[in-house]
């Protein structure tokens, strides 16, 4: 199929579509978060791919503290592969304890799933770390704002019967307005690296469809992808929090809505009754895609 038209924000890989602000310049994040209304709204940032200890991952960790500083973050959601290389706790402090210091300070709270590289050695350390907040289990979930929203905290590294049980009978009892997936291997992606989970689409698209999940945020793909709606679900690839793969996106693939791979990212999420909003910020500060989802 023909590749869709783009307004490529470098020479190669970047799409911006702004969604509904109807734009096609850069744009500084306060430009779509302004001041908050007297509304329920939450406000978070969501990473990927981000607990390597280096300098990529500790300036994107001082950007999501400037902006809890001009509007206060409620928390933080990782999508996986938290600690580089194999999860271990021993690697807790410099990964994670150290370039995110002032959020912890400020009891910003990181609620987190595994990654194929955190479960290599550190699957019992991060489930039972108690920073990570994941109390105890590989896969749980957790309700914000009231009941406004609740996020469906996934282990897609051991996706078995037991997980998939919960998983169904979680989402039916569920009476949140907003229902969010989070997990690391993402079921579409556009990733040239790893690309789509198959096995594990053919067990969860199903389960997203029928119960009402709007949107699911997964990593592993070093890239920024939002997929065009697919059977009314909206599916991030957020995995540029820590090492980036330059040229990383299959421009022609046919559920690619916009896509960047030329520097490290995180996105900003606001929800309130009416709508998710959401940024991908790269690592100079500016908007490389957002829009809303109503």
């Amino acid at each position: 199929m023909d590749e869709p038209k783009t307004n490529l924000l470098t020479r190669r890989h970047a799409l911006i579509s702004l969604g509904a602000l109807g734009a096609s310049t850069l744009l500084k994040p306060s430009s779509v978060f302004g001041v908050e209304s007297a509304r329920k709204k939450l406000r978070f940032v969501v990473l990927g791919d981000w607990g390597t200890g280096d300098s990529a991952e500790g300036g994107i960790a001082a950007q999501v503290a400037r902006a809890h500083t001009t509007s206060p973050l409620d928390f933080v959601i990782s999508a996986g592969d938290n600690i580089y290389p194999d999860g271990g706790g021993r690697r807790f402090q410099r990964n994670f304890e150290r370039p995110f210091a002032a959020l912890l300070r400020d009891q910003v709270k990181f609620h987190v799933v595994l990654g194929n590289h955190d479960v290599r050695d550190g699957r019992s350390d991060q489930c039972q770390y108690p920073l990570f907040n994941m109390g105890g289990q590989c896969y749980y979930t957790l309700t914000k704002g009231d009941g406004l929203c609740q996020f469906f905290m996934l282990d897609s590294t051991d996706y078995d019967a037991g997980q998939a049980a919960w998983l169904e009978s979680t989402l039916r009892a569920s009476t949140a307005k907003w229902k969010v997936a989070v997990f690391h291997h993402p079921i579409y992606s556009s990733g040239k690296a790893h690309g789509s989970a198959l096995d594990l689409r053919r067990k969860l698209e199903p389960l997203f469809v029928k119960y009402g999940v709007q949107a699911v945020f997964s990593g592993h793909d070093h890239i920024y992808e939002r997929t065009r709606p697919l059977q009314g679900v909206q599916y991030f690839v957020t995995g540029g929090g820590g090492d980036v793969r330059e040229g990383g996106v299959d421009m022609k693939s046919p559920f690619r809505a916009a896509s960047f791979d030329e520097a490290n990212h995180f996105m900003q999420v606001e929800i309130d009754e009416r709508q998710i909003s959401f940024q991908a910020i790269n690592n100079s500060d500016l908007v490389v895609d957002s829009g809303t989802i109503k």
